[in-house]
């Protein structure tokens, strides 16, 4: 077959319109692909050279496509503004009720992606790590925030809230002790990351060993 027939053929096996998209595609130039167009004949050998020339540029780039896009910010250090949901049975990370358009992007970007996310303190120290990977990461992150955990401990008194005498804090009820507590308790700001599928678990787990002393997280999980 002549040179036009592969190039035609090339064009047909890659869905390609344009000689420029194949040339792309090929990793070679306008001009170093009008010389195999203007070919009289195209031997195998040729084609098949061809031919791998294509399928390893194609790696090539699927590789770079991957590097590039394995792992994307979201958000970082969101303030988070603990509002009720709708039913009222739990708290979310921040009201989306209302018309504010970068907090409904922000919760369509949540809704839409798998990945990680971190909780920080009012210090910002992270306190939580987490990931969604079979649900989306607005859904698991507030199933977190409002997730009861015994590891979750920090030092409070147990102030009574019904109208009695006051009694100093000397009195033993009054005194300082463990208390269990949520993540809406204690978190403040949240960041959270677009992650592959297929990396979602190891990166999570990178993180929760790089905070090995600071986050709440009951497992350590391996890479």
């Amino acid at each position: 077959m002549d040179g036009m027939e592969v190039i035609k053929l090339l064009k047909k096996k890659f869905a390609l319109k344009t000689d420029k998209a194949l040339a792309e595609k090929l990793g070679i130039s306008i001009t170093g692909l009008n010389i195999w167009k203007n070919r009289e004949s195209v031997t195998p050998r040729q084609f098949a050279s061809l031919l791998a020339t294509a399928v390893a540029s194609a790696e090539k780039a699927a590789v770079h496509y991957v590097e590039e896009n394995a792992i994307k910010t979201i958000v970082e250090y969101f303030p988070i503004n603990m509002t009720l949901s709708r039913g009222g049975a739990k708290y979310e990370i921040f009201d989306c009720k209302a018309e504010h358009l970068y907090l409904n992007g922000l919760r369509a970007e949540l809704d839409q992606h798998h990945g990680i996310y971190v909780f920080y303190d009012s210090r910002g120290h992270a306190i939580y790590v987490g990931k969604a990977r079979e649900q989306k990461l607005w859904k698991e992150m507030n199933l977190a925030f409002n997730r009861q955990r015994d590891i979750q401990k920090i030092m409070r008194v147990r102030h009574p809230e019904r109208n009695q005498k006051f009694k100093t804090s000397d009195e033993k009820k009054r005194q300082i002790r463990d208390a269990t507590v949520r993540l809406y308790d204690i978190a403040t700001y949240f960041s959270a990351y677009q992650v592959s599928d297929g990396l979602v678990n190891s990166a999570e787990a990178m993180l929760v060993r790089s905070f090995a002393n600071d986050v709440l997280n009951v497992r350590m999980e391996s890479i």
